[in-house]
């Protein structure tokens, strides 16, 4: 079969290697969507804190069962898309529920090879049926869970005032679920393109240029009060840093970034302020099945979140292409 590798950083090769074997308790999918992900140019540009080369990447997957175990209540042919964090089920974080945590946990395309291939044997655990959610819309499933996730950490509620730094398109599904629970958003970034999509693609409340006058522009917006919930999605420690004087008295700070760098801060701002630090990672069940329900809903708009598709056979040249910022990608996603 053909799969899409990264040998190395900045080093991408279609090849083609053997299909994989369904395992007991496995399902075989065959791979029909592709979404390419932040992670994906992090691996691409060697800046991911938790792979070695070579890889193949790709989690963000839908596709149709191709072989599924005897008593599945799977069928050939079936639309599906795959959760990517395998879990083991018996740590400590997996005993208290935190799956997506997992001490042993291996994301499909980070810690083993993931979907950017024909075929794709996974635990039926992680297969789940898309409905009647288009197949193209169920490769974009889980980074919107991604956003869903974060925004449950953050217990955002219709009385706050979010500020989410980074218009990626994790930030963006920030904003879609944050907005989804009735928040006022207002989004930062450097990007005008992406902040105009925000606002007029997203309905963001409010934009802010992540320039030198952005603290003084959100001190004004607020009436000095800052923030009651910050949402990094920016992938970068400076940004991150920055984030900390936004927070306003009592706030959270919810980090979907993750960076290799260590992150400082002035502790005695941050206490003061009796201000929450919250990791979020991955995604949960719960979070998956609210994307579904706000794609039912109408709420997620994802026809202009996904602006470039491609084949699979022209990925290296496509992959290249999409990682520079003058493509204006938000969502690419490769056809097989």
């Amino acid at each position: 079969m053909k799969a899409l590798i990264c040998e190395e950083p900045g080093r991408l090769a279609l090849i083609s290697c053997s299909e994989p074997v369904r395992a007991s308790g496995e399902v075989l999918v065959r791979i029909r969507h592709v979404g390419i992900c932040g992670t994906d140019f992090h691996i691409f540009g060697g800046k991911h804190p938790f792979l070695e080369y070579p890889r193949v990447m790709g989690h963000e997957l839908s596709g149709t069962v191709e072989e599924a175990p005897e008593g599945s209540e799977f069928r050939p042919g079936d639309p599906v898309y795959i959760v990517p964090y395998l879990s083991c089920g018996t740590c400590q974080a997996c005993r208290i529920g935190l799956t997506n945590a997992c001490r042993d946990i291996n994301v499909l395309g980070v810690h083993r090879d993931g979907g950017m291939a024909e075929l794709l044997s996974v635990p039926e655990a992680n297969v789940v049926p898309t409905g009647d959610i288009d197949l193209r819309d169920g490769a974009m499933i889980e980074f919107l869970a991604i956003g869903a996730h974060g925004v449950k950490r953050g217990a955002i509620a219709a009385r706050d005032r979010v500020l989410v730094t980074g218009a990626g398109p994790i930030g963006m599904s920030a904003t879609i679920f944050a907005k989804a629970r009735g928040a006022h958003v207002t989004v930062m970034d450097m990007r005008e393109d992406r902040l105009a999509f925000a606002r007029d693609g997203l309905g963001a409340d409010g934009i802010l240029i992540a320039d030198g006058e952005a603290e003084a522009n959100a001190e004004r917006m607020t009436g000095g009060e800052w923030f009651d919930v910050v949402i990094d999605a920016t992938g970068a420690a400076q940004p991150i840093e920055r984030g900390f004087g936004f927070l306003a008295h009592g706030a959270r700070y919810v980090l979907l970034s993750v960076v290799r760098q260590d992150i400082r801060f002035s502790d005695p701002e941050f206490h003061k302020r009796e201000a929450t630090l919250i990791a979020s990672r991955n995604a949960q069940p719960d979070d998956f099945a609210e994307v579904v329900a706000q794609m039912r809903a109408g709420r997620v708009p994802t026809r202009a979140l996904n602006t470039h598709r491609g084949d699979l056979s022209d990925g290296v040249a496509l992959f290249q292409d999409w990682s520079r910022p003058e493509a204006g990608v938000i969502k690419a996603i490769l056809d097989l």
